[in-house]
């Protein structure tokens, strides 16, 4: 019975002085702010959670979205001329693991979260068959994987952590998706978000925002004092990235 009553948390109250680096807020260049407009619109409502800071990091796919920084910059500083005083914006990616990141890699061409860091992320199919490969040549150009959502890869989903732990010793370090720990991707992938948790195996957190509708529903995440236990010290490696 106890459990019932248990308290909830919002996971908001613990984002003042964030820098939310996954996010799809440049307008009109991916599937994510269609207008400046809807970009400021979800900045404001970043502010409301104490957010100010942000790394947009607009999809990266060769078939796609073939971004470079030559559509990325200056959707950035379209945005940026409208930007509501005290925030700020920086360009970043989320570099899907294909071949057209292994080209960026050879041509020097990657846009990074922060310092060596750089966003990427897999086909919620099946996992790139080089991804061996790839994974080496990141990080043989000095750069430092994180990998994006791990919790959205059904394909990870067995018994064990096996796979995961792999990522791991290949130097991934794993953002969760703040709306994973609710049913909005699934019951399944909330279900490994709060496992991954639970075992120590996330490295940060971000929003993955895309529209407005996910931040409202960001704003109302309750969570068990256990949970918010598990995610205060991740949440502040988050904030020392930057």
């Amino acid at each position: 019975m106890l459990s019932i009553f248990q308290k909830k948390y919002f996971l908001a109250d613990l984002l003042e002085g964030f820098t939310d680096f996954h996010n799809h807020l440049l307008p009109g260049i991916d599937d994510g702010a269609n207008t400046v407009d809807d970009s400021i619109a979800m900045i404001k409502k970043f502010n409301e959670f104490g957010i100010t800071n942000f790394v947009a990091s607009p999809h990266v796919m060769g078939e796609f979205y073939p971004n470079t920084p030559e559509t990325i910059i200056p959707a950035m500083e379209k945005l940026k001329k409208e930007l509501p005083k005290g925030n700020s914006i920086k360009a970043g990616g989320e570099y899907m693991m294909d071949q057209f990141l292994i080209d960026q890699l050879e041509k020097d061409n990657v846009l990074t979260i922060t310092d060596n860091y750089v966003l990427v992320e897999m086909s919620y199919f099946q996992a790139p068959i080089n991804l061996a490969e790839i994974l080496f040549k990141i990080q043989n150009t000095n750069l430092k994987p994180i990998l994006a959502h791990p919790e959205r890869y059904a394909f990870y989903h067995d018994s064990s952590f096996d796979k995961y732990k792999d990522l791991k010793t290949r130097g991934c370090n794993f953002q969760l998706n703040m709306l994973s720990l609710t049913p909005h991707y699934g019951k399944g992938i909330q279900k490994k978000a709060l496992q991954l948790l639970e075992n120590g195996m996330i490295d940060f957190i971000s929003s993955d925002v895309h529209r407005m509708e996910h931040l409202e529903k960001i704003g109302n995440i309750k969570l068990k004092k256990k949970q918010i236990n598990s995610l205060e010290p991740i949440i502040e490696k988050s904030k020392a990235l930057f």
